[in-house]
């Protein structure tokens, strides 16, 4: 069985739930889960956990993620992407009056924490139905707005009324509704026309990799090459050695004291350590009590 993550390339056409089924398949193991949706539509960077790896999931979920995204102008749909219902369209003259400069500086405006309204299509619940249910049933329910946070804006190019940029932003950032409240500012609506994830956390495009990639190095008796070991996403993390004195401690996933870390350890009030035992076997993750001097587990991954 394979323990750990793999960075994943999401083709547009499949959801996240469509590229885990196949996953299961092609790596023959059910114990498998993603670290949070993208649309059907969107491609780009989808982590998956393998094995012990699924215990990274909801942790994962919190890492700042960086997309690149198309924004047309002029234009509002119920989904608030150009794959929903028209709700009202401006013609291209009367957006004349539009300037780059006063797009960009809108743009730019939204960099910062702002109260987002998660949108109708999502699969957020409200009384235990999702959202884009209901949604499709022709109701719609009241959404508190919730905190996000926008990290970083770029704009990338402009060519009116299409502005593509790159955000860096939180967890629970939707960037369709990012596109939909720029329009709503504007005057003029907006919807998203393409969103590409390139980053979520330390997993990059750049070595994400598709479906039939995947599929390919199996045939070649290769996918162990390509998961990551779970404690390689902590690498910020101090990594400790335990005495060899602690091993049941470990097995059982209970409290290490420090006397057991090794004397050249100097710990600070609940750093989180990366743990392993003398053979370099990692075991989880452990935060420093400095009050009752001992290492308490956060997360093990045996």
């Amino acid at each position: 069985m394979y323990n750990g993550i793999m960075n994943v390339y999401k083709e547009a056409g499949f959801t996240s739930h469509d590229v885990v089924a196949k996953l299961r398949g092609i790596c023959k193991q059910k114990k498998i889960g993603h670290t949070g949706t993208l649309d059907p539509d969107a491609v780009g960077v989808l982590p998956v956990c393998f094995g012990s790896g699924t215990k990274l999931c909801d942790m994962l979920t919190e890492w700042d993620k960086e997309y690149i995204a198309t924004l047309r102008l002029g234009v509002a749909t119920d989904t608030q992407d150009l794959t929903g219902q028209v709700l009202f369209h401006v013609e291209e003259e009367a957006l004349a009056a539009l300037t780059e400069e006063k797009v960009k500086a809108c743009i730019l405006g939204f960099c910062g924490s702002y109260d987002q309204i998660p949108p109708m299509y999502s699969a957020l619940k409200v009384n235990g139905k999702k959202l884009y249910e209901l949604a499709r049933a022709g109701k719609e329910v009241e959404r508190k707005p919730r905190a996000v946070e926008i990290r970083e804006l770029e704009i990338l190019e402009t060519d009116l009324p299409t502005v593509r940029f790159r955000v860096v932003c939180s967890k629970g950032t939707y960037i369709r509704t990012l596109c939909h409240d720029i329009g709503e500012k504007l005057g003029c609506g907006g919807a998203m026309a393409s969103l590409t994830r390139s980053r979520v956390g330390i997993f990059g495009i750049e070595k994400a990799l598709r479906l039939a990639e995947i599929e390919k190095l199996r045939d070649e008796d290769k996918i162990s090459d390509i998961i990551i070991s779970p404690d390689a996403v902590f690498s910020d993390c101090r990594g400790v050695k335990a005495v060899s004195a602690a091993c049941r401690f470990l097995e059982n996933g209970n409290k290490i004291p420090a006397g057991m870390l090794g004397d050249h350890v100097s710990l600070r009030e609940k750093e989180r350590l990366r743990m392993y035992d003398e053979a370099g076997r990692f075991y989880g993750i452990y935060e420093y009590d400095a009050g009752a001097k001992e290492a308490k587990p956060v997360k093990m991954f045996l």
